[in-house]
């Protein structure tokens, strides 16, 4: 498993460029001599291990595309790509399933229902690519369906659960303000872009604090603000973007309406164009409570399983979601803590090697106890 792992993290292919990953996973199982389908709506791998006897359709689902950062760890399997780096598991989540789908195999008379191994591309990257493998066909059949992410904050061990919404939805927005442009010494003949820009930064910040009950939760984060010019001419143009992250999909409606409503009133009161796009990600996870349940119970079995403790909800966004809205199931955390950890997309990220075995069990025990 660990090599495995490795030499992904040594090979990292950005979202749908994911070839080489997608030709290694499909020869792993060829090899093997495991049912395997490759080109599933687009790099997408989908692997069948059917038991000695009929029951339910189990689906677990691994994700293998990388990032656009640079790897500055000092270990020997660091990124040999300039610029790319598995900054954030998937290369770990790859080998769990590959290994996972090995047991299986060899266990396969034995087994009770069908196994399908979903290896994802594109998950870092909108529209994703949990969409296009469902419209190829990646869920027909498919009863339930179980994910998890290897968490490099959560301590080694400990397995996280949650029931409703675990990640958020994460949409992203553009804006270009058109004001006239001058020289800094005769403001009052400009409609200066910058100033316009500023009082958008401050506007829509209150937006989170005076739009949305406080029992709710909404992110709005800009994260560019871009007015390049010379000391002493004022900016004729300006763009910022940034994100929006919600779990209700009624105050994710709120903020696009509410951002609209503020940008237009910003343009009206400075008389000038403002262009406004609001692009949706991934909606939100939202994990059934039948099958949380169920998972929580699960993994307090395992023996190497030292914590199964509630989550909070994360801001970040996972395209698993489209999974759960067609199919029964949960999504879940794996603690990996490494000795010195950093955050996931982090350009020193690494985790825990040895949490891939605990993620293993856990999606196992899962797949096999959901047939009793």
């Amino acid at each position: 498993m660990v090599v495995i792992r490795r030499h992904l993290h040594m090979n990292p292919e950005l979202s749908f460029k994911e070839k080489n990953t997608a030709q290694y996973i499909y020869n792993f199982y060829a090899e093997l001599g495991i049912e395997v389908q490759q080109g599933v709506g687009g790099n997408g791998v989908v692997a069948r291990v059917s038991g000695g006897r009929p029951g339910k359709t189990v689906a677990l689902r691994a994700d293998f595309d990388a990032l656009p950062i640079q790897d500055e760890k000092d270990v020997p399997y660091k990124s040999t790509v300039p610029g790319v780096m598995h900054a954030c598991g998937h290369d770990g989540h790859t080998a769990t399933l590959l290994q996972l789908a090995k047991a299986f195999h060899e266990l396969q008379e034995d087994l009770t229902g069908e196994y399908v191994f979903i290896h994802q591309h594109a998950e870092e990257y909108a529209p994703g690519g949990a969409i296009s493998m469902i419209e190829d066909g990646c869920l027909d059949g498919v009863d339930v369906i179980f994910g998890t992410h290897l968490w490099s904050l959560t301590p080694s061990g400990t397995i996280e659960y949650l029931t409703g919404p675990v990640m958020a939805a994460a949409d992203r927005f553009d804006i270009i303000i058109q004001g006239a442009g001058g020289h800094g010494a005769a403001p009052h003949q400009t409609k200066d872009a910058i100033v316009i820009g500023a009082q958008l930064v401050m506007n829509l910040q209150q937006l989170v604090s005076r739009r949305v009950n406080p029992i709710d939760s909404a992110v709005l984060s800009i994260g560019s603000f871009v007015a390049q010019n010379a000391f002493n001419v004022i900016a004729d143009s300006a763009t910022l973007g940034g994100t929006v992250r919600t779990f209700n999909p009624k105050i994710r409606d709120l903020m696009e309406r509410e951002m609209k409503r503020v940008i237009d009133g910003t343009a009206l009161a400075n008389d000038c164009t403002i262009d406004f796009e609001y692009v949706r990600g991934y909606p939100a996870v939202v994990n059934h409570e039948a099958e949380t349940e169920f998972l929580k119970t699960v993994a307090e079995s395992i023996l190497n399983v030292e914590s199964v403790v509630e989550s909070t909800p994360q801001m970040g966004g996972e395209d698993f979601a489209y999974y759960l809205e067609k199919v029964p199931g949960t999504f879940f955390f794996t603690g990996a803590k490494p000795e010195h950890p950093y955050p996931h997309h982090h350009p020193k990220f690494d985790f825990d090697e040895s949490a891939m075995l605990l993620a293993a069990k856990t999606l196992g025990a899962a797949a096999i106890d959901y047939q009793k």
